[in-house]
């Protein structure tokens, strides 16, 4: 059974998945416009869900700011749409969308931001992703959140 365990992890693993039963992940965003996570799986025996995000480029987020956005699937791109209008203060979301289950700040080179949710918000079967909401950015740094 072990064996079976270890071989699915490590599969997974290769194909850029993370399976977090720690109820936390670490995500590292860089200056190529890349998340080193393209999908997630999240426990349903987590009761809160924390992602650790990473900024490990050298270039300031005026320039190359990077966060950590978590929606249903569908509403991503309106989001990050959204997004725009609210300008870098904003963190380039929208003050109360209601949309947004989860996000970081937007951070920089050699920043980091946490942030923690309720995965009680979250419903198997449902498509989720997470992605940047930094103009632009949505199109390379986004993956897929699953509650298994």
């Amino acid at each position: 059974m072990f064996a079976k365990v270890a071989a699915a992890s490590l599969l997974a693993l290769a194909a850029g998945q993370v399976f977090a039963a720690d109820c936390s992940v670490d995500v590292d965003s860089t200056d190529s416009m890349t998340f080193d996570k393209k999908a997630i799986e999240i426990s349903k025996t987590c009761k809160t869900f924390t992602v650790n995000l990473g900024h490990s480029g050298s270039l300031a987020k005026n320039v190359m700011g990077h966060n950590w956005v978590l929606s249903k699937a569908a509403d991503a791109q309106g989001v990050a749409t959204d997004g725009m209008a609210a300008g870098i203060d904003k963190n380039y979301l929208k003050d109360g969308d209601e949309r947004i289950l989860a996000h970081t700040k937007l951070i920089g080179a050699g920043e980091k931001d946490s942030v923690t949710f309720d995965v009680s918000k979250l419903q198997a079967g449902t498509d989720y992703a997470f992605f940047c909401s930094f103009p632009g950015h949505i199109s390379m740094m986004k993956g897929t959140v699953t509650l298994n």
